[in-house]
């Protein structure tokens, strides 16, 4: 044995944290991971789907719908944090499927923080929950929700929020974020919608409202600040924060240089913002009076989105989080048309 002052004692090594990304395979939920990966954490993933690239770098992978309790409950088995990233988005749909996932399932996860004593709850929103199909222009985290939504994805994600709110409340450490239209490489939902119909967009009202948009690094960036933040100040915890590039620019510019990146041609045809609405309106009735499952051309809450400005203060993020946008519009939107050209 030897003498005890000449013995090696061996340090016994922290345990590695252990965090669990739902959504871990779609475009937010992967570049959260990304980054975590970075960092060294030890990572595992709820989706609904398997996805090859997230075995590469060795994130462990549970198949299962947020809906089923138990599901959600085994996956957070032996978790210490969760960036709760999935979510049913889109602007046509049924209200049950949109509750089912963004509600239900975000009830499913608070749940399992209790049962499992995780302490810390990062959740993913949207600036949309506030959306009052007004001009937002310069608005921050004091703003209430709107009397009426127009679609049920706001909606749902506005009740989704009540709920990690209330959390908090009762003790579990959280911070919600709101990015705004993120975008960028591997983008799977707003990049090929806009390219998908380039030929049959047209601007709606005047075509000069300011919007955000929030590059796909700086969106994920912000979730890994916003877990470590909330360790070193737990009193952030149920504090809102919206995440965008801080840098508003013009709705429908964005949109032809999304274009551009892929190499087709701008929008030109233009339609007043009432006719627009009316048609959305017209639009619903008739997809909802046949039971048409696919999303129509236009809708009411579509109208109002491309032709009003909604962009909003960080600076509640930037002081408490230290968030600033590390990747500019330009420089994105150059890794955007790399990556298109490669598709």
């Amino acid at each position: 044995m030897g003498d005890a002052a000449t013995q090696i004692r061996l340090k016994s090594k922290p345990r590695q944290r252990k965090v669990l990304v739902t959504g871990g395979g779609g475009f937010l939920g992967g570049s959260i991971i990304k980054l975590l990966a970075e960092k060294g954490e030890a990572i595992r993933s709820f989706s609904r789907n398997y996805y090859q690239e997230l075995d590469v770098i060795g994130v462990e992978q549970i198949q299962g719908d947020l809906s089923d309790k138990q599901a959600v409950g085994n996956a957070c088995a032996g978790i210490d944090t969760i960036f709760h990233v999935a979510a049913k988005p889109g602007v046509w749909g049924r209200y049950e499927d949109f509750y089912r996932t963004n509600v239900i399932g975000t009830k499913n996860i608070i749940s399992a923080c209790r049962m499992h004593k995780i302490s810390k709850l990062i959740y993913t929103s949207s600036p949309s929950v506030i959306f009052n199909a007004t001009d937002m222009e310069n608005i921050n985290e004091t703003v209430p929700y709107p009397d009426r939504f127009h679609a049920y994805y706001p909606q749902t994600k506005a009740l989704a929020e009540q709920k990690v709110i209330v959390a908090a409340r009762r003790g579990l450490l959280t911070i919600i974020l709101r990015p705004h239209l993120i975008w960028g490489p591997k983008d799977n939902h707003l990049v090929p919608r806009i390219i998908a119909r380039s030929k049959k967009l047209f601007k709606v009202g005047s075509g000069n409202n300011l919007v955000d948009t929030t590059y796909i690094d700086n969106a994920a960036y912000a979730h890994i600040l916003a877990d470590e933040k909330l360790d070193q100040n737990p009193e952030l915890s149920g504090n809102i924060y919206f995440i965008s590039q801080g840098e508003p620019i013009a709705l429908w510019e964005m949109i032809n240089r999304i274009l551009a990146a892929a190499g087709l041609e701008p929008v030109k045809r233009s339609i007043p913002k009432k006719a627009a609405w009316l048609i959305g309106a017209i639009f619903e009735c008739v997809y909802k009076t046949l039971q048409i499952n696919s999303e129509p051309p236009m809708t009411r809450f579509v109208a109002n989105e491309l032709s009003t400005a909604h962009w909003f203060d960080i600076s509640a993020a930037c002081k408490d989080l230290g968030y600033l946008p590390r990747i500019s519009i330009e420089t994105g939107l150059k890794r955007l048309e790399a990556e298109l050209k490669h598709r």
